[in-house]
């Protein structure tokens, strides 16, 4: 079994992706602006999941009194002449057909499916980005993705030619087949730039304030660090908020009363794992204030 060909086409095939991804990379706008981005667009930035930027979405546009909260429903505010981007719009015509014509409705029931956030929303807000000059498109065009996919016919057909059904063919297969649709799944793709990238190392702004969800509903609270603790110690709370700063990970419990939620932090397993409203019971390190382990862990959308 002479395997130089499939060797040679398959080099030849990760050449081509390398140039390709130098050549995009030159390509980025710089800097960008330096105006603070929007909360739901730095969100997005930092790798946070569609449903965690509809929710900052949906407090932003609360802040500016286009939505209304009290307790722990959401009404709609008076309607104002101010613009909204494109992301915001689908925001708000989402909650008004989730509302169907209610003067309110709970805030937690306000959530899209998963499937429809990826589908509509992100896009909307990663063109925002886009216009912002905090991201950019990985492929100047479609068709870049769709040849390197194609390509991947010579090496594949290289290798099923000489191997046939063996390892090696059936390797080259998956490899194609796994790279080809990514590829094409991945459309023109999405990366932050220079701006971008500083914008998702920075945290949050302000991750010491946030919206609490209280005994009685939703309020504007502050979020402080954990005290050191005598011993190991359970707590139980919803997921408030979480946020990242360098390497290390946080998330903000409220126990449904108190004025204020607690910052604990967290490995990345957990931190990628909740999303705000969840309910959770952790272990507690005592000093340190990290989690050591979840021990119960309730989804409430």
């Amino acid at each position: 079994m002479d395997l130089v060909w499939p060797v040679v086409a398959w080099a030849l095939w990760v050449a081509m992706l390398v140039t390709a991804f130098k050549v995009s990379n030159r390509h980025d706008p710089g800097q960008g602006a330096d105006a603070p981005p929007p909360a739901p667009v730095a969100d997005l930035l930092r790798g946070m999941r569609a449903q965690e930027v509809f929710h900052t979405a949906l407090f932003e546009l609360a802040g500016r009194g286009r939505l209304t909260v009290e307790g722990d429903h959401l009404s709609l505010g008076a309607p104002l002449e101010e613009p909204l981007p494109a992301y915001e719009r689908w925001v708000m015509e989402r909650v008004r057909a989730r509302m169907g014509g209610a003067s309110e409705a709970a805030v937690i029931d306000l959530m899209p499916a998963a499937a429809e956030l990826d589908r509509a929303f992100v896009p909307l807000v990663r063109r925002h980005a886009i216009e912002l000059g905090l991201a950019r498109r990985r492929w100047p065009s479609l068709l870049v993705p769709v040849v390197l996919a194609a390509a991947l016919v010579v090496p594949w057909y290289a290798t099923v030619a000489a191997a046939g059904v063996s390892w090696p063919g059936i390797i080259a297969s998956a490899v194609s087949f796994v790279a080809g649709i990514g590829l094409l799944m991945g459309g023109r793709g999405f990366v932050p730039t220079v701006r971008g990238r500083e914008v998702a190392e920075a945290g949050p702004a302000g991750p010491e304030q946030e919206w609490i969800f209280t005994g009685s509903g939703w309020h504007s609270g502050e979020i402080e660090p954990a005290r050191p603790l005598p011993g190991r110690q359970e707590v139980t709370g919803h997921v408030v908020k979480r946020w990242a700063e360098a390497d290390r990970h946080y998330i903000a419990l409220h126990d449904g009363s108190s004025a204020k939620a607690i910052a604990f932090e967290v490995e990345p397993g957990l931190y990628h794992d909740v999303l705000p409203g969840d309910s959770v019971r952790v272990l507690v390190r005592p000093r340190s204030g990290t989690v050591v382990r979840v021990l119960a862990h309730d989804r409430h959308w």
